[in-house]
């Protein structure tokens, strides 16, 4: 079970309540029986494993579409180079 932190809303008194999930939320003060409410905290992250440092980016370049797109157009000009021969079939 979670343990809950709540400041009451009247006197100020703040506590600690184990409740379940399913509890509804509503919490009352155990000095004065006021209302209390309950007291967000940040929560730390923590960031593990490769990835999140500048060190860790690759320094190698990445191969660029223009390699790609010029194996595209000696496809085409070799196709095209058949054709005119004669030697491609369909």
């Amino acid at each position: 079970m979670p343990i809950y932190e709540y400041k009451c809303d009247v006197c100020g008194f703040q506590f600690e309540q184990r409740r379940h999930f399913d509890e509804s939320a509503m919490s009352v003060c155990p000095r004065c029986q006021g209302r209390a409410s309950c007291v967000l905290h940040s929560v730390p992250i923590i960031y593990k494993g490769s990835g999140f440092y500048t060190t860790d980016s690759s320094r190698i370049s990445k191969p660029t579409s223009t390699g790609s797109k010029k194996k595209a157009d000696a496809a085409e000009e070799t196709k095209e180079a058949k054709e005119a021969k004669g030697e491609l079939e369909d």
